[in-house]
């Protein structure tokens, strides 16, 4: 109970320091397992239309995520409803099996590049859908459970100028 407080306000600690932080959210997994039917949808109200922004895919993983890469399909639908699907592909550990990200002990945190400059011009509610596609290699048929996903999510974060203060 002690190390999930600590753990807890270390997290809250991290996010209210980031100045730069605009939405936020996840979906937790309570048994560690993703499966490939289960696809998040979360809803994006953006409160600025001009302003751009950096998107970034957020997971939470344990050692029970067996593999080096993470492939997922994200769908981003408009208010007026045009649907721009993106398939991605991200590095998560090294050749040798160390996960990348940040973490100790048995979860690691990955901060993945999703979109950058990212301009929501069109008023109203955006639907952000994350599936994965993982598969065994030879394999045609997706991995029905991926275990050691704690947790999926996205952030938005303002766009940082490069060289200006």
């Amino acid at each position: 109970m002690r190390i999930n407080l600590l753990l807890f306000l270390s997290c809250l600690t991290l996010v209210s320091c980031d100045h730069n932080l605009v939405d936020s959210q996840s979906i937790a997994f309570s048994d560690g397992q993703w499966d490939i039917l289960e696809a998040p949808v979360f809803k994006i109200e953006p409160v600025d239309t001009v302003q751009s922004y950096d998107m970034f895919i957020n997971m939470r993983n344990n050692y029970d995520f067996g593999y080096s890469n993470l492939f997922l399909i994200a769908e981003m639908k408009f208010p007026q409803g045009k649907i721009v699907t993106d398939t991605l592909e991200y590095e998560m550990a090294t050749p040798q099996g160390k996960f990348l990200g940040s973490g100790s002990g048995n979860v690691y945190e990955n901060k993945l590049w999703y979109k950058e400059g990212v301009r929501f011009s069109e008023s109203g509610t955006y639907l952000l859908t994350l599936r994965h596609v993982m598969r065994k290699n030879g394999s045609v048929d997706g991995i029905a459970q991926l275990d050691g996903v704690l947790d999926i999510g996205y952030s938005i974060e303002k766009k940082v100028q490069h060289g200006s203060n």
